[in-house]
C-alpha cells in the first residue's frame, strides 16, 4: 500500500466532487458517495455530528455557504492508529445489487430529523406531531437505510427503534416518498403493497400499526394495514381490496395464511422488515417466515438457481431485521436472508462480521470453565438495557410475595406496574390477592382472546389498572410509555430476559424502577444478573411505607 495512515487523522469539508474521479486508494476509504475535501484547519472539540462531516443525502444540495468549514472532532488524539481502518470495497455488482459497504465508525449524533436526508414533507409532518430530535439509533439507522443497505438495527429497548426504520419507508413510498428518487414512480403503474412489515406477536404488530398511523396523520390512514391473527381474516381480506395499502404490518401467520389464497401480493415489495427478529427465528414461525422470504420482494427469477441469481434476487428487496439482542442466530439469518448486511447500533455501522457467535446461558446452572458464551451473551443484554433505570432485590418467602409486591407499589407510589411471572397459570391468582388488597389488577397473556387483551391494555394506558401481571408476552414490544415500576415476582432465567423485562420502564430516556423479589435460595441468581448486566442491584426490603436499603448496601 502506497499510503500511510497518520496517528492523528481530521476530516476537513470544502467544495465537493464526484466519488469516481478520486484515486483508487483514497476512494476505499469512504463510504458515501460524495466526498468532502479540505481547506482549513481548525480544531473544535464540539460533538461529531452528521453536519459537520458533511454527510449530504440524495436528496440535499451542498450548501455552497458551508465550503471550506472543518468538521467537528471531539479530540484528534480521541483516532489512534490501531482505530483507522483503511475499508476496502470489492463490490461485485450482480443483477441491480446494492453496493456493499463497510464501515467501522459511524459517528451519527443528528441534531434534527433535517440532517439525515428525509424527504421534506415528512419532516414537517414529523414537526407537526412534535418530533424535531431523532434518538441516537434513527441518527444511525435513517441515513443508512437511506443509502439502500440490508441492516440489522440493535438498540435497547423503548430507544426509537419502530421511528428508525419507518421514516425512511415513508420517505420512500406513500404520500410524503422523495420525488427525486423512490422505488415506484413509474406513471401509469399499478398500485401495489410496498413494503412488510413482520412482528412475532399482535400486540406489537398493532402498536406498530399506531405508530405508522400517527405519522400518516388521520388522511392518510389507509396507506398501512394489519393483518394480525385473532382478527376476521375475511374483512382483513377485503381491506386490503378496498383501500390498497402501500404498507401491511403482520404477524407471520396472517400473513402467510392470506399470501397463500392469492389475495395478498408482495412479489414486487421493496421492503421486508422483521421486528423482533430472533423471536421470529423461532421454531413456531419457521413454516410461516420460509413463505413470507420467499415471496415477499420477488420480482423475478422466483426458481433461479446458482450463487449469483441468488443474490440478484435478495437484492430485489431491502432487508430490514431489528431486536434489542442479535445472537449469533441473527447473524447467521442476515447473511443468509440479505445482501451484505449491516450492523448499525447507535454509536457505529460496522459489518455483521464483528458480532462473535454465542450462545444461551443458563443463570441457575453452575459455572463453566468457558466464559466467553457468558461474556457474549452479558454484553448483548447491556446493550439491551435501558440506561436510566434502578435496580433493586428484596427476599421474602413464597406465600408472602404478594403482599411484597403491594408494600412495594405503595411506597413507590407506582402508577403503572407491570408484573413478570414465568408460568401463565398463576397469573389469575396472583391478580385475585392483588385485588383482595385493594389494588386494581389484571392478567395478560397469550390464552386470551384478541378482544380481551385489547380491552385490558386499553385500561391499563388509560390509567384504570394500576398492575398488569403478565409473562414473557409482555416483555418484547409492548410500549406503555406511562410504566414506572417493573417487578419480576418470578426471576427470569437468563440476563437477556431480565433485560427485556426491564426494558418496559425508563422508555425514551425516562426514569424507572426494576425489583426482583426472590426467595433466599434464589440470592445467587440475582448476583449472577448483577455481575453479567454490570448494573448494581441493591437489596433492600420496605419499612413504614418507604424503600429501605440493607446495611451492607450502605456501606
Amino acid at each position: 500500500m502506497n499510503a500511510l495512515v497518520p496517528g492523528r487523522l481530521f476530516l476537513f469539508a470544502g467544495e465537493s466532487f464526484p466519488f469516481h474521479k478520486l484515486p483508487q486508494v483514497c476512494r476505499s476509504t469512504f463510504f458515501h458517495s460524495g466526498v468532502f475535501c479540505l481547506n482549513k484547519a481548525e480544531v473544535n472539540h464540539g460533538p461529531l455530528t452528521l453536519a459537520s462531516l458533511g454527510f449530504k443525502s440524495e436528496f440535499q444540495e451542498t450548501d455552497k455557504s458551508q465550503v471550506n468549514k472543518v468538521a467537528e472532532l471531539d479530540t484528534p488524539r480521541d483516532i489512534s492508529k490501531s482505530k483507522v481502518k483503511i475499508v476496502r470495497n470489492n463490490e461485485k455488482k450482480v443483477g441491480g445489487a446494492r453496493s456493499s459497504v463497510e464501515i467501522q465508525m459511524a459517528p451519527f449524533a443528528a441534531k434534527s430529523f433535517s440532517e439525515l436526508g428525509l424527504a421534506d414533507a415528512l419532516i414537517e409532518r414529523l414537526e407537526s406531531e412534535g418530533f424535531t430530535v431523532p434518538t441516537d439509533i434513527q441518527s444511525a439507522s435513517i441515513p443508512t437505510i437511506l443509502k439502500k443497505h440490508d441492516v440489522v438495527i440493535q438498540s435497547y429497548t423503548g430507544s426509537g427503534k419502530t421511528l428508525a426504520y419507518v421514516l425512511p419507508i415513508l420517505s420512500e413510498i406513500g404520500p410524503f416518498k422523495n420525488t427525486i428518487s423512490n422505488y415506484n414512480d413509474e406513471p401509469g403503474k399499478k398500485k401495489e403493497i410496498e413494503a412488510v412489515i413482520v412482528a412475532p406477536s399482535r400486540e406489537l404488530g398493532m402498536q406498530i400499526v399506531r405508530e405508522v398511523e400517527k405519522i400518516l396523520g388521520p388522511a392518510n390512514r389507509k396507506v398501512v394495514q394489519q393483518l394480525v391473527g385473532g382478527a376476521n381474516r375475511s374483512r382483513q381480506e377485503e381491506a386490503l381490496k378496498k383501500n390498497k395499502p402501500s404498507i401491511v404490518v403482520g404477524t407471520p401467520g396472517r400473513i402467510a395464511e392470506i399470501s397463500a389464497t392469492g389475495k395478498l401480493h408482495t412479489h414486487g415489495c421493496s421492503f421486508l422488515i422483521l421486528d423482533e427478529v430472533d423471536e421470529l427465528l423461532s421454531f413456531n414461525f419457521r413454516e410461516d417466515m420460509h413463505r413470507i422470504l420467499e415471496h415477499v420482494g420477488r420480482r423475478s427469477g422466483a426458481n433461479s438457481r446458482g450463487s449469483e441469481n441468488t443474490q440478484a434476487r435478495r437484492a430485489e428487496r431491502q432487508l430490514v431485521m431489528v431486536s434489542a439482542t442479535v445472537p449469533f442466530s441473527v447473524v447467521r439469518a442476515a447473511k443468509s436472508w440479505g445482501f451484505d448486511p449491516l450492523l448499525v447500533k447507535a454509536n457505529k455501522v460496522a459489518p455483521l462480521e464483528s458480532v462473535p457467535p454465542s450462545g444461551p446461558v443458563n443463570l441457575r446452572a453452575p459455572s463453566s470453565g468457558s466464559t466467553s458464551d457468558s461474556t457474549l451473551q452479558s454484553q448483548t443484554a447491556i446493550d439491551t438495557l435501558p440506561p436510566s433505570l434502578k435496580h433493586y432485590y428484596c427476599t421474602s418467602r413464597l406465600q408472602h410475595k404478594v403482599d411484597m409486591l403491594r408494600r412495594c407499589i405503595h411506597a413507590l407510589d407506582a402508577k403503572f406496574v407491570m408484573v413478570f411471572m414465568n408460568h401463565t397459570k398463576q397469573l389469575r391468582d396472583v391478580v385475585f390477592k392483588l385485588k383482595a388488597r385493594g389494588v386494581t389488577a389484571a392478567e395478560l397473556h397469550g390464552d386470551l382472546g384478541k378482544l380481551a387483551r385489547s380491552t385490558t391494555l386499553k385500561s391499563f394506558k388509560n390509567g384504570e389498572l394500576r398492575v398488569l401481571v403478565t409473562n414473557e408476552l409482555s416483555a418484547r414490544g409492548l410500549d406503555i410509555a406511562e410504566c414506572d415500576l417493573v417487578v419480576n415476582l418470578d426471576l427470569p432465567t437468563d440476563s437477556i430476559h431480565y433485560a427485556h423485562r426491564a426494558g418496559r420502564t425508563g422508555r425514551l430516556g425516562r426514569m424507572g424502577t426494576v425489583l426482583s423479589i426472590c426467595e433466599e435460595p434464589e440470592v445467587f441468581v440475582v448476583k449472577k444478573l448483577q455481575k453479567q448486566l454490570g448494573v448494581p442491584i441493591l437489596a433492600c426490603d420496605f419499612n413504614e411505607g418507604k424503600l429501605v436499603l440493607n446495611e451492607e448496601e450502605k456501606i
